[in-house]
């Protein structure tokens, strides 16, 4: 029987190109070798405070982005995050066997803690108990494999962590889920600084018609020697920034 693969993705918006090149090419690819199971993990979202409508839009989004990438219904599932209330449930469970001392450690609580503080936002709970939804929604299906990104390696590191201590308690029943590093390194988004990402800005949205594709990469950054956009650019260079090689 071939090893179960679990991964999901957080409809914060339109998926853009870093999640395709990230992640969801991968998921294709994987479900003709694994037992693939894939989520789109709406109660994730929910830390970012987003309108009822919008993610109940970019949910049901997801999911036809997913299918049209190439995700078939015959070698895998698909399904949304919510709508299996055993998540929740079983995140509780885990989060008494999860060391508060772990969490404050996780750099993405940080980054996020951060982020909400700089938008005036106050740093809830959810942002501090992530980690543990996202364990309970690996732990739940016995997935052996994850694959991910570099960023997320820490959280794959603690959901092993709490599954170790959850079966050193009460007995084996976790699997050690192990990682899957992606192919593709993290993504820059257009502003060549940082990973592309809905919320910073500089996506570029696999939904994006063609004129808004073309506006977005006008201001882009590519050529990293070319400080003012009235310098000559060099095409040469521009094609080996990092800004834009994964």
């Amino acid at each position: 029987m071939a090893q179960r693969v679990f991964s999901g993705i957080q409809p914060t918006g339109s998926l853009h190109l870093g999640n395709y090149l990230g992640a969801i090419q991968n998921y294709v690819e994987l479900q003709n070798r694994y037992d693939a199971i894939y989520c789109v993990v709406d109660q994730h979202a929910l830390t970012s405070h987003p309108d009822p409508n919008d993610l109940r839009t970019n949910t049901f989004e997801a999911v036809k982005v997913l299918l049209a990438c190439g995700l078939d219904p015959k070698r895998c599932i698909l399904f949304i995050q919510s709508h299996v209330p055993a998540h929740t449930e079983l995140a509780w469970i885990l989060s008494s066997v999860t060391a508060y001392g772990d969490l404050t450690r996780m750099t993405q609580f940080k980054d996020k803690a951060e982020q909400a503080a700089t938008k005036g936002d106050i740093v809830n709970s959810g942002i501090f108990s992530y980690p543990v939804l996202q364990a309970a929604d690996i732990l739940l299906y016995q997935a052996a494999i994850v694959p991910v990104g570099e960023d997320q390696l820490q959280h794959l590191e603690l959901a092993r962590d709490i599954a170790r201590r959850f079966n050193t308690i009460y007995g084996e029943t976790f699997v050690e889920p192990q990682a899957l590093l992606s192919p593709a390194k993290r993504i820059l988004g257009l502003d060549g600084e940082t990973k592309m990402s809905k919320s910073r800005g500089n996506d570029i949205g696999l939904l994006d018609p063609p004129e808004m594709v073309r506006k977005k990469l006008g201001p882009a950054k590519t050529d990293i020697k070319r400080v003012r956009r009235t310098d000559p650019g060099n095409p040469t260079i521009a094609i080996s920034s990092p800004s834009i090689n994964p």
